[in-house]
C-alpha cells in the first residue's frame, strides 16, 4: 500500500512532468496567435487584502442562471511561493467565502499554471480543508475542477480519508472549458488567457489537427409571449403596455404576500429542471401557480433569473462606470449621488426599478424574521441590476456595486421620492 509520503513525492514529480510538457508545447507554438488576458477590475489599495487581491486568483462572477453565487479560484495566477505569503491566502478566501457562504454558490478551480514554484504545499491544503468547516461546505453545490490532470488524481488520492462522501459527490472534472456551458453560466466566468490559451491548445491536439471552428445556429426570433431574456421595451409591446412585466408582478407579489417572514429568502437556489419549466411556461404564456411548489425559494429564484436574462440589466449599462465611482464619493454625499444616477434612467427602467426596489425596501423591513438586511439584499441583487457591457462583474466591482444597492434599498423614499412618473406601479 502506497503510504501518504510516497504519494506526496509521486505528486511532485508528475507536476514537474507536466512544467516540461508544457514548456515544450509552448516552444512549439511560440508566434502563433495570442488571447488576451480576461480584463479585471485592480483592486483598492485599501483592501484588507491588496497584498493577495491583486494577483487576480479569486474571481466572483455574479450569479449563474440559477441564482447560485460563481467563485473561481486560477492556478494560473499564483505568484512563486516566496512572493506570496499562504497564510494570507488562506485568510483571504476565507474573507472572500465569507461574504456569500450563507447562500448557495458554485467553485471552479482553473488548474492549469500550477508549477512546483507557485504550489501551496500539501501541508496549506490540508490546513485549508480542515479550516473551511461545515459552514462553508453546506451550501456549496458544485466543485468543477477544470483541466485535471494525473497530479489532481495523485492530491485526490493523498485526501480520500478526509474528504466526506458527500462532499465528493460535488466533485466534477472537467476535461475542456466548452463542457462548463452544460454545467453553468459560462459567460458570466473570468477566464484567465492562459487558460484559455491552454484549451485551445488541447482541443487542437484532439484528433491531431485544429479545433473546428465553433458555429453558433443564428438565434430564432422569440415568441409573443416570450419573458425571459428579452428587453423590457418587447414585453411591454406584448403584453398590452404593461409597465411591469408579468414576472416580476406575479414573483413579486407572491412573495409579498408568502415571504417577506422566510428566513433566508433569496440565499438558496432551487430544482435547475424545475426553474427551466417554469421559464418555459412563461414563455408561451401559459398560466404559473407558486401555490403548486410549495416552496417560497422558487419564485425569488424566477424572480432574480428574469433579473439576470434581460439583454440590457435594469439599471442600464450606461450607469455602470457611475456605480463603480460611488467609492469615490464622500460616504455623507453618497445617497445624494446614488438619487442622482438612479433619476437618470430613463422612465420605463425607473418605473421598473422602483417598483422592485420598493419591494425590497419592505423585505429588508422584516429583517428581524427573515436575516435579509439591506447589506444582505445588495449582496444577492447587486449583480442582478447592473453589470458591464462586455464581460461580467468582477470582484473588485462588487464592493461598489452591492454599496450602491444598499444605499437604494436602505434609502428607498430619499432615493426615489421626488420622481413619480404617471405610470408608476407598487407592489
Amino acid at each position: 500500500m502506497t503510504s501518504a509520503a510516497d504519494l506526496e513525492q509521486l505528486a511532485d514529480i508528475e507536476l514537474q512532468k507536466e512544467e516540461e510538457e508544457d514548456e515544450e508545447a509552448q516552444r512549439s507554438v511560440a508566434g502563433g496567435p495570442s488571447l488576451p488576458p480576461s480584463a479585471t477590475l485592480s483592486p483598492a489599495s485599501s483592501h484588507p487584502y491588496y497584498d493577495v487581491a491583486r494577483h487576480g486568483i479569486v474571481q466572483v462572477s455574479g450569479d449563474d442562471h440559477y441564482g447560485r453565487k460563481l467563485i473561481a479560484f486560477s492556478s494560473c495566477c499564483l505568484p512563486p511561493s516566496h512572493q506570496l505569503n499562504h497564510r494570507r491566502l488562506l485568510e483571504y478566501l476565507r474573507f472572500t467565502l465569507d461574504q456569500y457562504v450563507e447562500m448557495d454558490y458554485i467553485l471552479v478551480y482553473f488548474h492549469h499554471g500550477l508549477r512546483s514554484s507557485n504550489k501551496p504545499s500539501l501541508k496549506w491544503l490540508r490546513e485549508a480543508y480542515s479550516e473551511f468547516d461545515r459552514k462553508y461546505k453546506k451550501n456549496l453545490k458544485a466543485l468543477y475542477v477544470v483541466h485535471p490532470t494525473n497530479f489532481i488524481r495523485i492530491v485526490w488520492n493523498i485526501f480520500k480519508p478526509l474528504i466526506s462522501h458527500k462532499f465528493g459527490k460535488k466533485v466534477t472534472y472537467v476535461n475542456y472549458l466548452a463542457e462548463l456551458r452544460e454545467h453553468l453560466n459560462y459567460d458570466q466566468l473570468v477566464i484567465p488567457g492562459d487558460v484559455l490559451r491552454h484549451d485551445e491548445k488541447l482541443r487542437a491536439a484532439l484528433r491531431d489537427g485544429p479545433p473546428p471552428s465553433a458555429k453558433t445556429p443564428p438565434p430564432r426570433p422569440p415568441l409573443p409571449t416570450q419573458q425571459f431574456g428579452v428587453s423590457l421595451q418587447y414585453i411591454r409591446e406584448k403584453n398590452r403596455e404593461a409597465v411591469i412585466p408579468p414576472v416580476l408582478s406575479q414573483t413579486v407579489t407572491y412573495l409579498k404576500e408568502n415571504g417577506l417572514r422566510t428566513e433566508g429568502i433569496f440565499r438558496r437556489s432551487a430544482r435547475v429542471q424545475l426553474i427551466k419549466d417554469i421559464q418555459k411556461l412563461y414563455n408561451l404564456g401559459k398560466p404559473v401557480n407558486f401555490d403548486e411548489y410549495a416552496d417560497v425559494h422558487v419564485p425569488a429564484v424566477i424572480l432574480k433569473t428574469f433579473l439576470r436574462e434581460l439583454p440590457e440589466p435594469l439599471l442600464t449599462f450606461r450607469v455602470y462606470s457611475q456605480v463603480l465611482d460611488i467609492l469615490s464619493v464622500e460616504s455623507s454625499l453618497r445617497v445624494s449621488r446614488c438619487k442622482q444616477i438612479v433619476e437618470s434612467l430613463p422612465e420605463h427602467h425607473f418605473i421598473v426599478t422602483k417598483f422592485l426596489l420598493c419591494f425590497l425596501h419592505m423585505v429588508s423591513q422584516a429583517s428581524i424574521e427573515n436575516k435579509m438586511s439591506p447589506s444582505n439584499l445588495a449582496c444577492v441583487f447587486g449583480v442582478n441590476l447592473v453589470w458591464p457591457r462586455h464581460g461580467s462583474v468582477s470582484l473588485t466591482a462588487l464592493t461598489p456595486v452591492n454599496i450602491f444597492t444598499e444605499i437604494l434599498v436602505e434609502h428607498f423614499h430619499t432615493v426615489f421620492g421626488s420622481r413619480c412618473p404617471p405610470a408608476q406601479v407598487t407592489p
